[in-house]
């Protein structure tokens, strides 16, 4: 199982994919939403992506808008990962295409919670 994890964050992506890592999944990293573009070329469809929304280049936003504009990704599921919190953003988030939402700091049982919830299996 693949997962992509999309923030300019090293030490979130690092986190992140420490977690996933965990759960089973094989590790793939961007620092913005045009790097994941170029990561989806590269890996294909993972099971999901995981997606920070502030990023420069391309926002979180824009990546989910794009890669649901394209087919090839029709079954990854997107987990937005933010500090955003703010209801109208949550929504503009999900009606963009994400599937979930989570809200940083966040705990790894948030983290397993969220792919359970997606049917994403976890280790």
């Amino acid at each position: 199982m693949k997962a992509l994890v999309v923030d300019d964050s090293k030490t979130t992506r690092m986190i992140i994919g420490r977690i996933l890592r965990e759960c089973g999944f094989e590790i793939h990293e961007a620092g913005n939403g045009q790097e994941a573009l170029d990561k989806l070329e590269e890996i294909g469809c993972p099971e999901i992506a995981l997606v920070d929304w502030n990023m420069p280049e391309m926002t979180g936003i824009e990546f989910v808008k794009a890669a649901r504009e394209d087919s090839r990704y029709d079954d990854m599921k997107i987990m937005m990962v933010t500090t955003e919190s703010e209801v109208e953003q949550v929504q503009a988030a999900l009606e963009a295409g994400a599937n979930e939402y989570a809200m940083k700091p966040f705990t790894k049982d948030v983290i397993e919670e969220k792919l359970a919830l997606l049917g994403v299996s976890v280790g």
